[in-house]
């Protein structure tokens, strides 16, 4: 007995430590997810099991990894310019932090709001249990309107767009002034007819065959679609604004806890809420959260933050307007409204993405369901055992004891790896740098899918380049997963004859 126990135990401690490293490896490589690990791990776990690494371990080292993962991915959107899907609106106000020389706060910031996910997403997992396990049974209820339910989450996504876009003036001359100087409804307009059209990519993208040229099992062309989007787009356009960067404040102080614990509550109650709903992401909820808090403010009397931290159009600006505002700021040493604004996005968007990791995780042991590609594998490696009865599962358990143990590694390597990474900075040029990240992300998607990866990701990074250039926000390109998910639901509801 005492044995098995050691035994168990030691391939945990293994498992923790080997996801830590890659889950970290992961977070740092841009277009690099976890989900790669997670599938690379899937096809390797017969030999795995051969050597004898129990499939127990390899769950464990794909939760660590992944968990990591949701800590890390923060420094490079903000220090290099190039997010994943999950951090792609943490971009600009990273971006900005890094401009005024507070890019050490920016990631301080960061690992306080994953921390505060990770815990506050704990208590909400036995709620999702209530609530979706077999005493109210809700989610048989929600699959029902489920094609209503994304039409209705995407509706309020682009009402939310505040971005201000008068009407062309042939627009108005066609239809006699009627179209005049509405900005709401131009803005709202445009990033309807921008989320259709990711859409339609992703339809596109998704009926496309995919095979790496060297063999790499899995080949998705998520990744060049998603890294065009939201990756090389953001790069060329730092790359053609910023090329100089001021001195760095070392200031690396974690933030106190309590005046982020509502904010992040909040937003971990929406990572949860988007964390059962197939195509939703980190950056979806995190819109949700803003929005209601803006709402909130006007109900209230106050003015609410707005949504210009994400829409702020930095190609607008010269290279050397954006270095003497930054400068500025650095020298002055105060902390205005934006800064504020900026760190508090920055955690709120780091609690939403460690709470999504960690309720999709409760949420394929609460219903049987994977809502990620990590999950996924450990679908597809092993049966998943269901909490059914009063007590979580064994194998729940440890899963969840991994994520607590490696999100409480993961905040003191995100102070070493973000002054490693401004080190960088003060040795090689910040836009050789960029350059250096954009060809290792063609490379990566060549290696994992070949000439048509290619293809994708430059039609991606085409389409990527267009929300700032006509002034909606970016995460409206989460169309490229929500529309043809939409598609399928409504099909499969309404077709009720099996034409499609």
């Amino acid at each position: 007995m005492m044995e098995a126990y050691t035994y168990e135990l030691g391939w945990l401690l293994a498992s923790l430590f080997i996801g830590v490293s890659l889950g970290s490896l992961t977070g740092l490589i841009p277009g690099f997810h976890v989900n790669n690990v997670a599938l690379i791990l899937l096809a390797l776990s017969p030999a795995l099991l051969e050597i004898g690494i129990p499939l127990s371990a390899v769950a464990a080292i794909i939760v660590a990894t992944g968990t990591v993962h949701t800590f890390l991915n923060y420094i490079p959107s903000a220090l290099i310019g190039a997010p994943d899907g999950d951090t792609a609106l943490s971009l600009l106000p990273g971006h900005r932090m890094l401009l005024a020389g507070n890019a050490a706060r920016g990631v301080a910031w960061s690992a306080r709001g994953s921390q505060l996910g990770l815990f506050l997403s704990l208590p909400l997992i036995v709620v999702a249990r209530i609530v979706f396990g077999p005493e109210m049974n809700l989610y048989d209820n929600l699959r029902n309107i489920l094609p209503f339910l994304l039409l209705t989450i995407s509706f309020l996504l682009l009402a939310t767009e505040t971005t201000r876009l008068d009407w062309p003036k042939w627009i108005r001359f066609i239809t006699f002034g009627k179209l005049g100087e509405d900005s709401r409804l131009a803005g709202f307009a445009v990033a309807t007819i921008f989320f259709l059209l990711t859409g339609w990519y992703g339809w596109a993208v998704f009926e496309l065959p995919a095979r790496s040229p060297v063999g790499m099992p899995d080949a998705s062309l998520l990744l060049p679609s998603l890294a065009g989007l939201f990756g090389i787009a953001n790069l060329l356009d730092i790359y053609a604004t910023t090329s100089h960067l001021p001195p760095q404040k070392e200031d690396w102080t974690l933030p106190p806890a309590r005046p982020l614990i509502n904010p992040c509550f909040w937003s971990s109650v929406a990572g949860a809420a988007m964390g059962v709903l197939p195509g939703m992401t980190a950056s979806q909820a995190t819109v949700l959260v803003m929005g209601g808090r803006n709402v909130a403010a006007r109900i209230q009397g106050r003015e609410g933050p707005g949504m210009d931290w994400e829409s702020k159009r930095l190609i607008d600006m010269s290279d050397e307007e954006l270095m003497e505002r930054a400068i500025a700021e650095a020298e002055a040493g105060d902390e205005g409204p934006q800064t504020k604004q900026d760190l508090e996005i920055i955690a709120i968007l780091s609690a939403v993405n460690t709470a999504v990791t960690v309720m999709v995780l409760g949420f394929l042991y609460i219903i049987g369901r994977s809502r990620s590609g990590a999950t996924l594998a450990l679908k597809m490696m092993y049966p998943v055992d269901t909490w059914n009865s009063l007590h979580p599962t064994a194998d729940f358990v440890r899963l969840l004891a991994i994520t607590l143990a490696s999100g409480l590694i993961a905040v003191p390597i995100m102070k070493h790896v973000g002054k490693g990474m401004l080190k960088l900075h003060a040795a090689i040029p910040l836009q050789q740098m960029v350059l250096g990240v954009i060809v290792f992300v063609v490379a990566l998607v060549w290696f994992s899918t070949g000439m048509i990866g290619i293809g994708v990701l430059l039609i991606g990074t085409l389409i990527g380049m267009l929300p700032p250039r006509i002034g909606i926000r970016r995460s409206h390109a989460m169309g490229i997963i929500i529309v043809p998910i939409m598609i399928y639901t409504f099909a499969q509801k309404f077709d009720a004859f099996g034409f499609i």
